[in-house]
């Protein structure tokens, strides 16, 4: 199977889809959530998707209510606007790396297979994994793995990762995972997923598209429009709770001259829903999922 939706029934509730609305579903992948989402669409619906993998391409679902846009989802509004898209009723935004792209051995985005330092989700994008770790210097290196993927000791793995590097360069995962495991701290598994995340997320600039795309999301969702988002990552998390409490990615709260703050959404669910323990027993994936809901207010 490509991907197991996560939270599909609770997504589809945050939704609160009007059959003949527009929604969005930024992150398409298998389709799983845009399939459920077509589901409670009439012939008046619409549904758009983003999916930069060209390998989610080949998911297309073949309805005359569903149209896939190979782009990142940061250009949301621009790609809509050719469609003559200006408003929509909902947005789902799962941000989580799918089951496909961890499983696919060559993509190199797993600690498990043998493969070239790639990590792109994009294939004609220019920077690779191994760009980043045979080029950038250790300062870079000990920022991505300190900031991104919260590496206890990440001065002294870089440090390793420049002296191995000046001897040949690292070209694979395999070359990577046996430099790190000289130094793993904790659970040996973590350390690695923890290294290989920082870097996939420098590869991608995964933090600055969620940036973009949030501040799009509030002007495209009509009023009382519901945006729904899976985070997997607490940087991810922190942006989104920063948005959704003040309209803006640093969450500094604004007021207006009577000294009201502004809220430019209201919360669906105070607290974030968690996956329940009968669906982390069947997708593993879900476990560090967490789910908002909020609706636009003005």
């Amino acid at each position: 199977m490509y991907h197991i939706p996560v939270m599909l029934k609770e997504c589809i509730q945050g939704l609160n889809i009007k059959p003949n609305g527009i929604y969005v579903d930024v992150t398409f992948g298998g389709g799983g959530h845009s399939k459920e989402i077509l589901n409670h669409l009439n012939e008046e619906g619409k549904l758009f998707a983003f999916d930069i993998d060209d390998d989610a391409q080949k998911n297309e679902i073949n309805d005359n209510r569903f149209v896939l846009i190979q782009a990142n989802f940061r250009h949301i509004k621009k790609f809509l606007r050719l469609h003559q898209i200006t408003k929509v009723d909902g947005i789902l935004a799962d941000f989580g790396i799918s089951s496909h792209q961890i499983d696919a051995a060559d993509r190199g985005f797993s600690i498990r297979y043998n493969a070239d330092l790639d990590m792109r989700m994009q294939q004609n994008q220019t920077i690779t994994a191994k760009t980043i770790v045979n080029t950038y210097d250790a300062l870079q290196l000990q920022n991505i793995l300190g900031y991104y993927g919260e590496v206890p000791n990440a001065r002294t793995l870089v440090a390793a990762i420049v002296n191995h590097r000046e001897v040949e360069p690292i070209n694979t995962t395999k070359q990577l995972v046996k430099i790190c495991l000289h130094y793993v701290r904790g659970k040996e598994h973590k350390y690695l997923a923890q290294v290989f995340q920082a870097i996939r997320i420098e590869v991608n600039d995964e933090l600055n598209a969620i940036k973009d795309f949030l501040q799009q999301a509030f002007e495209l969702l009509d009023n009382q429009g519901r945006l729904v988002t899976l985070t997997y990552h607490s940087l991810e998390d922190r942006l989104v709770k920063n948005f959704i409490k003040t309209g803006n990615i640093d969450g500094n709260i604004e007021k207006d001259f009577y000294g009201k703050i502004h809220r430019p959404f209201s919360l669906i669910n105070k607290k974030p829903i968690l996956a329940t323990p009968e669906e982390i027993e069947q997708n593993s994936r879900a476990r560090s999922a967490k789910l908002r809901v909020v609706e636009k207010i003005a």
